[in-house]
């Protein structure tokens, strides 16, 4: 097949898991099909489209400004926004010249398919009908977890509304799109109960096992650990949930335990956290997670609020590093607590599963080994590639013309 990839970013740097989980699946794609990847660049990172051989037999990058949720460009697009019926969360990706760039593509070249990835991109494709749509997310879950965590009124009520319309604008999407491709069967259950879309399929998520694969040896970091973008709210909702309803509970036993929060961009909030208690270790961005990884006793995942699934989780079973979830955190993924997995969604019952696992050393390599074992047989990327595969061979052939 020919395949052109409309995406919101180039893959590298991977900073992100939507990107993590476009590229581990790519990878494997354009080995047996012929891939063009047209994306937005960011100047701050040429090596975007320099890599994109990587995954993609041509690349082309356009020029837009995503702009900087910190900036008060930010704040102007929200104030902009408020009367239009798109969600800020799409019309902030839409661009004239991505338009352009799509139409003057399938214009010329005779693609066999159509590949949407993520919901942002689809103002961006001229036939809906004709693709397939990658839904890392039910984005609308997200918007109205948002709303229900928010503590702020102010917060909840611009949530809420935009919760509304991503409902309205996601509905339509994945109603119109020839076939969407969910990431959990949660998802895309939620895709048909919520929207009423019939042609939706799943895949699951996978993991890089060798590039994670515990060393002999390595240096301690810390006792627990949480990894993700700290440019991403339910990940700055979760890492303060934690440090201020949680870890209290925890060092009640255990004084000395320290947490390591590993993202990229942290905000202030999140900054803040790691000047007010010597005991908790912000790192920011890293060139490469894996030691801090390996270097900590317990993966946490303390999410309240998110859709999709959580790379995250399956990167610390690789690594070798039992994970503590909320019921969010872990949602659409094919686990088995408590023998691969420890699951608690109140604060009491969150520390006392990290308890169990810091104090438990045999109970602990219990776990991590079980978990592994279940990425090394069931979640490689190649086999994940090749599920996507078979879902783009029986969805609708593009047609760029009516």
């Amino acid at each position: 097949m020919k395949i052109l990839f409309v995406g919101p970013n180039f893959l590298h740097p991977t900073t992100k898991g939507g990107q993590i989980r476009t590229l581990g699946i790519l990878r494997w794609l354009a080995r047996w099909h012929e891939v063009h990847y047209v994306a937005y660049v960011d100047p701050a990172h040429p090596e975007g489209p320099q890599r994109a051989s990587e995954y993609s037999a041509r690349a082309y990058p356009v020029r837009h400004a995503v702009v900087d949720k910190r900036s008060i460009r930010f704040a102007a697009q929200v104030a902009a926004g408020a009367l239009s019926s798109t969600p800020l969360a799409v019309s902030r990706f839409d661009s004239p010249q991505m338009r352009r760039t799509v139409a003057e593509l399938i214009g010329k070249e005779p693609f066999d398919r159509m590949v949407v990835d993520f919901l942002a991109m689809a103002p961006a494709c001229p036939r809906l009908e004709r693709s397939v749509l990658f839904q890392h997310n039910v984005e609308t879950m997200i918007w109205r977890r948002r709303a229900e965590n928010a503590w702020d009124p102010a917060r909840k009520l611009y949530y809420r509304l935009q919760a509304s319309r991503m409902f309205a604008y996601e509905r339509q999407a994945c109603r119109t799109a020839g076939k969407v491709i969910a990431v959990s069967a949660v998802d895309a259950g939620l895709m048909r109960t919520m929207f009423g879309a019939e042609r939706v399929s799943q895949i699951p998520t996978g993991v890089d096992l060798e590039y994670f694969a515990p060393p002999a040896s390595f240096e301690r970091v810390a006792d627990l650990i949480f990894v993700g973008s700290m440019d991403w709210l339910p990940n700055v909702d979760g890492v303060g949930y934690f440090v201020r309803e949680v870890l209290p509970l925890i060092r009640r036993r255990r004084p000395g335990c320290t947490l390591a929060i590993v993202g990229r961009t942290p905000p202030p909030q999140v900054a803040a956290l790691g000047r007010n208690d010597a005991g908790v270790r912000v790192t920011g961005t890293v060139p490469d997670v894996r030691p801090y990884l390996w270097g900590s006793a317990v993966s946490v995942v303390p999410l309240r609020i998110g859709g999709g699934t959580r790379l995250k989780i399956y990167e610390a079973m690789a690594a070798g590093v039992p994970v503590v979830s909320t019921t969010v955190g872990a949602e659409g993924l094919e686990i088995h607590p408590p023998e691969d997995i420890r699951i608690a969604d109140s604060p009491a019952d969150f520390a006392e599963r990290c308890l169990e696992l810091l104090e438990g050393d045999d109970e602990s390599r219990r776990i991590a080994s079980r978990a592994r074992e279940l990425m090394a047989g069931r979640f490689s990327w190649e086999q994940v590639a090749r599920r996507f595969a078979e879902v783009l061979e029986s969805a609708p052939a593009f047609e760029a013309g009516r």
